[in-house]
């Protein structure tokens, strides 16, 4: 083997045979490509545009897809140049088409005889409608289950309150709702303001693709605590001084309005105020502190202020209550206590309305002002300790469940062993929403 290597005809040799072998191997490449270049490719466009002419000022075409496959087969310079490049288009002509459902071809433009072309789909069937707008009124909407507990949403606001919505008249006239719906997290107790996307919605609350304008809207919610408002009793506590007599207490405040739990507030029909008359001396203002009841959460007064009107005793007159003395054909007070019955009068008695739902609100019509004169009879031992506050002069409401005018028995509460009456026995109470 060394002697034929070291041979220079054995070289020469195998030097022919390579040239001739590449020789054959670039001819017969050359040949492929010449008789590429001579023949024909397919190539496949996936997701080419669709456009569509029409007009659409007035009109709204509905059935025409984004995008189509179209497969191109002819020479191959010619399926590479519109793969590359892409300068055709495809189209949809329907000018000329009036109003209803077509069945139309998808045409296309600047693309070479020498091409054949393929569209999937080829044909397709459009909708060609009216184009509209209308005015809607947006609906806010919030999740109340997200509430923090004993609140609840007392109003909610949008702006603007009206959006226009542009489409085809036949989805324009399938909607049914338009909302703007804010988010939170759970326990919301404050009011917030929120912007909001608008939805229009079918009857089974489907989206509708529209054009909608302004496409977001401010809304608004306020947020509040369960309250209630509840009339103001004041009652005297203590003893004034020797030789004073209480006449009368009254307030320019006749309500006050409690927050808290429902459960809690519905059980309080009154809000009484305890009015410290030992100390006082003479007529004038004096203030009264507001203490906050069990369970209850917030309170709209924290201080009262209390008007107090007093007189002297001077003459030694038997003042038996509130500075009201007994009718002159009443016995005298001073009578043997065991066996003499007394009168007394109590006037400008405010009338309370109790058992009311939160969401309506009572209005006394009858008696005047709401209020009435209860005159009490008992034994001279019991009737000189008695004071007005001793007395719950109401209007049980409970049964009520619409608005409107009704009239009522007027029930007294005091103590069980003095007998009573009114100088109005019903009262006509006006039913308002609160």
């Amino acid at each position: 083997m060394d002697k034929l290597l070291d041979s220079p005809w054995f070289l020469r040799f195998i030097a022919l045979f390579l040239a001739i072998l590449l020789f054959f191997t670039v001819q017969a490449e050359q040949g492929k490509l010449k008789t590429n270049s001579g023949g024909e490719e397919q190539d496949v466009l996936l997701d080419v545009p669709v456009d569509i002419i029409y007009d659409n000022e007035n009109l709204i075409v509905t059935g025409v897809p984004e995008t189509v496959d179209m497969a191109v087969e002819g020479p191959v310079s010619f399926v590479q140049t519109i793969t590359m490049l892409k300068d055709f288009s495809l189209f949809v002509d329907l000018t000329s088409l009036p109003m209803g459902e077509h069945q139309v071809q998808i045409q296309h433009e600047n693309i070479s005889d020498k091409l054949k072309v393929r569209i999937d789909p080829s044909t397709i069937k459009v909708l060609i409608e009216e184009k509209v707008t209308k005015t809607f009124k947006v609906e806010p909407e919030f999740n109340r289950q997200h509430l923090a507990e004993n609140f609840y949403v007392k109003n909610m606001e949008v702006d603007p309150t009206t959006i226009e919505v542009t489409g085809a008249k036949s989805v324009i006239d399938s909607i049914s709702f338009v909302k703007a719906t804010v988010s939170s997290e759970p326990g919301v107790n404050e009011s917030f303001e929120q912007e909001a996307r608008v939805r229009v919605l079918d009857r089974d609350l489907n989206k509708l693709d529209l054009l909608i304008e302004p496409e977001s809207v401010k809304v608004k919610v306020e947020i509040e605590e369960n309250s209630k408002e509840v009339p103001i009793v004041l009652k005297p506590k203590g003893q004034p001084p020797a030789g004073v007599i209480i006449n009368e207490i009254s307030s320019s405040d006749k309500k006050v309005i409690l927050s808290g739990p429902s459960k809690v507030l519905d059980d309080i029909e009154a809000f009484i105020v305890d009015v410290d008359v030992s100390k006082i001396k003479k007529s004038g203002p004096v203030e009264a502190e507001l203490k906050v009841p069990a369970g209850v959460s917030k309170i709209s007064l924290t201080k009262l202020k209390v008007i107090v009107d007093v007189s002297s005793d001077n003459n030694d007159e038997d003042e038996t209550a509130e500075g009201v003395s007994p009718p002159p054909d009443s016995p005298d007070n001073s009578a043997d206590e065991g066996q003499v019955n007394n009168t007394l009068k109590f006037e400008g008695v405010q009338v309370v309305v109790t058992g009311l739902d939160q969401e309506f609100k009572g209005v006394l019509t009858k008696p005047q002002n709401g209020v009435v004169t209860l005159t009490v009879t008992a034994p001279a031992d019991v009737i000189g300790r008695l004071q007005r506050s001793d007395f719950n002069v109401v209007v049980d409401a409970s049964d009520v469940t619409d608005v409107g005018e009704f009239v009522y028995p007027i029930t007294v509460k005091g103590p069980g062993n003095v007998n009573w009456t009114l100088s109005n026995e019903d009262a006509t109470l006006r039913i308002e929403l609160a």
